[in-house]
């Protein structure tokens, strides 16, 4: 029976399908169209199913039939569903980086969402920057919106051998360079890493982010751990489909729930699962498009009061199908609960609080006591000194710790294509002992900030046994990469930061505990260099490239556009 409470009149599809008069007969006969009948959608949210599915989106290859679980609860709840694709963005084969298109997307979900007759949103997505995009634009629209995760695909396998996605490929490939490993073997590899549907199942980029959008309050309880190919993914479609149309009647917005304090959850979250280091980048574009300003001094305070409990790759040792079977995310967050603010808003009516009561550990060598955490403080440190005076960020659980009170000299390559000319070049003097220094990789730079950051060490290295050294750059790295990597160098050398004035042969210093990047070179000497710096030609004249390189801030900033955040709202259209 229809809730009495609930006024059709006040939904914002009304506005469409309601009135008497020429244009709503139009909206109206289309509709019918299709085949719906006016049972169909009279006094019913519309609820908008954002569909990241493609050919060329791996992760996404079974989102057609989620989304039809999707139609389903929204029909059982009493809702008129319409499936409306939206670009998606494939980490694998979208170049030079899907972080290029991450505010593309968030301004295509923000218009979609205006646009139509929508009155609530369910935002399908998973790999990598699909989630920041669908959440940014969904924030800034603040239409009723639900998160559904994607899951991680099924662990990988070879030789008896458990493959994790990205980080047993840096692994295995930096063995095929040092001459550990044969082509067939190689072969092998490539046939039995990646087996179904679904995202990295390493605590990459994906996994994080996936998590933080159920910390956050916008996913279902419990739905951020469930593996793609699993049953109860399925169900948890439906349930998504069901819980919008609620949201959509009771008008609870992405604003409602995105509050200071769920992203400081977030924050404890990452910290926690000694998450990727691209969730620093999102985080604060995200909070960005809710009017919340998050600095990196949040994040390195946060992060020295949070211990790591996630025993995961590639800080550690298991897989996210793993994570699920000892208890997921809400065993996690309630083992955490007293750094949590608990009384946060969620999608599911309830509190976080009331989400992650009762939640089990199964297994504590996955999901770690306080007392014997994988470490003691979180998964990203935050570092400044004149190299990196905006701040740069390094994942220490995934370094290796003799690295991380470092001096030594830089070898410095001005662009990925140099990079890639010389590394090998039997003539290059370089050590383990060495700095890699990689310029113009940031957001401006590379164009996009790629994850060009976990560079890679010399094949005459690996071939004496060195698998890891310092590296420095203003770029990102895979979350599932692992490394001595300094990244998101602020501000840009590009744009004449002091990354851009490094030489090779200078001496730089890393101190990791004490939070600190200095370059040796008197503040003299790096004026005299600022004074003969020359910025790099501008790469594009026209079209997105020029509207990118215009609007883009810089990896402290969160790396969203400037016309996109926060300010006044933007005006319902006109509807003619």
């Amino acid at each position: 029976m229809p809730d009495s409470k609930r006024d059709p009149s006040q939904l914002r599809s009304a506005r469409w399908f309601a009135p008497d008069d020429l244009r709503s007969f139009g909206h109206r006969s289309r509709i019918k169209q299709m085949g719906f009948d006016t049972p169909d959608y009279q006094d019913k949210p519309v609820i908008g199913i954002l569909n990241t599915w493609s050919d060329m989106n791996t992760c996404h290859t079974h989102f057609r039939d989620r989304a039809e679980k999707v139609k389903q609860g929204v029909w059982q709840a009493g809702g008129f569903p319409m499936e409306i694709p939206v670009m998606t963005l494939s980490e694998t084969f979208m170049k030079p980086t899907s972080m290029y298109y991450r505010n593309l997307v968030a301004m295509e979900v923000e218009e979609t969402l205006r646009c139509y007759p929508i009155d609530g949103a369910v935002l399908m997505g998973g790999c990598d920057k699909t989630v920041p995009s669908l959440i940014m634009g969904a924030t800034s629209a603040n239409v009723p919106s639900i998160f559904l995760p994607a899951g991680v695909m099924l662990k990988g396998c070879w030789k008896g051998e458990t493959l994790g996605s990205g980080s047993d490929v840096w692994k295995y490939w930096a063995e095929r360079r040092a001459g550990n490993l044969c082509e067939d073997a190689w072969s092998e590899i490539e046939d039995g890493i990646a087996r179904s549907p679904g995202t990295c199942m390493t605590m990459g980029t994906a996994a994080t982010m996936m998590a933080i959008a159920e910390v956050l309050g916008l996913s279902l309880p419990g739905s951020s751990s469930i593996p793609a190919v699993h049953s109860a993914h399925s169900r948890m479609a439906s349930a998504c489909g069901r819980r919008i149309v609620d949201l959509a009647w009771d008008q609870v917005k992405p604003c409602d729930i995105l509050t200071e304090q769920a992203f400081d959850n977030a924050i404890t979250a990452d910290m926690a699962l000694g998450g990727s280091t691209n969730a620093i980048i999102h985080l604060i574009a995200m909070a960005g498009r809710a009017g919340i300003k998050l600095d990196l001094e949040r994040f390195d305070e946060i992060s020295q009061k949070t211990p790591v409990i996630g025993n995961l790759r590639p800080s550690g040792k298991y897989l996210m199908p793993d994570f699920y079977d000892a208890g997921g995310l809400l065993a996690a967050m309630n083992r955490i609960r007293d750094f949590l603010h608990l009384d946060c808003l969620t999608v599911s009516g309830a509190s976080l609080g009331e989400n992650i009561d009762g939640a089990q550990v199964i297994d504590e060598d996955i999901i770690r006591p306080l007392d014997r955490p994988v470490s003691a403080s979180g998964g990203t440190f935050v570092l400044r000194g004149n190299l990196a005076p905006d701040g740069c960020v390094i994942k220490p659980t995934a370094a290796e710790a003799r690295l991380l009170k470092h001096r030594g000299p830089a070898v410095v390559f001005s662009d990925y294509k140099d990079l890639k000319e010389r590394l090998n070049d039997d003539d290059l003097d370089i050590s383990a002992d060495h700095i890699i220094v990689l310029q113009n990789a940031g957001p401006i730079g590379a164009p996009g900030i790629p994850e060009w950051g976990m560079l890679p060490i010399p094949d005459k290295l690996l071939k004496q046994g060195v698998r890891d050294m310092v590296r420095i750059s203003d770029s990102r790295m895979s979350g599932t990469s692992y490394g001595t990597c300094v990244l998101h160098v602020a501000p840009e050398s590009a744009i004449g930061g002091p990354l851009a004035l490094v030489q090779t042969g200078d001496y730089i210093e890393l101190d990791v505990e004490a939070r600190r990047i200095h370059l040796d070179v008197s503040d003299e000497e790096l004026a005299t260099r600022k004074a003969q710096w020359k910025a790099p030609e501008v790469r594009f004249q026209r079209g997105y490239g020029k509207l990118f390189a215009e609007q883009i801030t810089q990896a402290n900033e969160g790396c969203d556009f400037k016309i996109l955040h926060h300010g006044p709202d933007t005006p319902e259209p006109e509807i003619h």
